[in-house]
């Protein structure tokens, strides 16, 4: 059974300044979202902790945001992930390390006092978390790993683990997933809270993430570029701008998506974006195929009634990839949880848009260019650009 016809004339074409202008408008209303309000980033941009935790029954969301902010995590934001049954949270807090610089002078202060001279120096990097790296003078005979615990323990901090090297010992203390295990366990007992299991525990420093999110947008952007220069080269240079042009649509409106659902944008959502941006030159591409045979078949006719043609020759193909793509997504935005989820809702947003985007972006903008430069080139504007 044949869905769509072969003999299909819709006018695509003569719709196109009325498309390319909501488009370009809801794009500016996304760009202005994102300068004004910015993205919910997630630990790998934004730098912090991650928690998931999954409790045995049922807790409200603003409980636990309320229980963790009176431990100390007053940043602290809270997103149920899952199914409603499964009662699982991410908790995110800003923090890599709770350990501060005064608990620093007072280590080494002890551990100084401890070991005289064998103490080279205590140093605390709080992008990597609750940890002390402890250098020690060389030849000197080295003191055990407990004798260094109990002097640290000994001001009020707690030692998780201590592991030997070459010159000294990397010392881990009791850091925030402990505390927030305590705060849980402290609810259970004080307010009756079911029992909690603490499933993941993630950190990002802050410096890291700057660097993830800048390389990230990046890779989009080279992304861009290459694509720019594949589709000069196979077809020809108008063409290729209109590419972009709807490459960028797609990955705006597709941002839109994090903006106002307030999703967490990380390192999966720039998976999501060069996903979208492969899947819509790849649409658009199948467009300028048609395009460029019908060019040489149809020599007679100007380049606006030419792409009309090529668009609704291929448009058959079109919907059927995007219904077959959102399709095999759909499992995932089914069954899927947590980032598993997230991707697959933007996916299925970015294909739907791809489609979109390759009919009234990718083919109407190298009308409209061609208009430009025919004007240009001639003084007065052309009711019909010629092939």
């Amino acid at each position: 059974m044949q869905l769509i016809p072969d003999n299909l004339s819709i006018d695509f074409v003569g719709k196109r300044k009325l498309f390319i202008s909501v488009s370009f408008f809801v794009c500016l209303a996304i760009l202005l979202g994102i300068a004004v309000f910015g993205f919910n980033w997630g630990v790998d941009f934004a730098g912090g902790s991650e928690l998931e935790v999954r409790f045995a029954d049922k807790v409200e969301a603003s409980d636990i945001r309320k229980t963790m902010e009176a431990a100390g995590f007053e940043d602290a934001l809270v997103q149920e992930i899952g199914s409603a049954d499964e009662h699982t949270f991410l908790i995110r807090v800003g923090r890599v390390a709770l350990l501060t610089e005064e608990d620093t002078a007072k280590t080494k202060a002890a551990l100084q006092a401890k070991l005289g001279d064998q103490l080279v120096d205590l140093t605390f990097n709080p992008n990597y978390g609750d940890q002390f790296q402890l250098s020690l003078k060389k030849g000197a005979t080295p003191p055990s790993p407990e004798q260094v615990r109990q002097t640290i323990e000994a001001t009020g901090l707690r030692v998780n683990r201590i592991d030997g090297h070459a010159s000294g010992y990397t010392i881990m203390m009791s850091g925030i997933s402990e505390k927030v295990s305590a705060t849980l366990q402290e609810a259970k007992n004080t307010h009756g809270w079911p029992d909690a299991e603490l499933r993941r525990v993630e950190f990002v420093g802050p410096q890291v993430g700057r660097e993830l999110r800048n390389q990230g947008i990046l890779s989009v952007f080279i992304a861009a570029l290459f694509i720019l220069g594949y589709i000069a080269l196979r077809f020809d240079t108008r063409f290729a701008p209109g590419a972009v042009v709807a490459i960028f649509h797609d990955v705006i409106i597709v941002a839109g998506y994090y903006l106002v659902t307030r999703r967490e944008f990380n390192l999966t959502s720039v998976a999501v974006l060069l996903t979208i941006v492969g899947y819509s030159v790849n649409d658009t591409i199948v467009i300028y195929d048609r395009i460029r045979e019908n060019l040489q078949k149809k020599t007679g006719m100007g380049l606006a009634g030419l792409i009309n043609l090529s668009i609704n020759e291929t448009l058959s193909r079109t919907i059927l990839t995007g219904t077959t793509s959102m399709l095999a997504v759909t499992g995932l935005l089914i069954f899927g949880v947590g980032q598993i989820w997230d991707f697959a809702a933007a996916m299925i947003l970015g294909v739907a848009i791809g489609t979109y985007s390759s009919i009234y972006i990718a083919s109407p903008t190298t009308i409209w260019l061609e208009e430009i430069f025919s004007k240009r080139k001639h003084g007065t504007p052309e009711a019909k650009p010629a092939a």
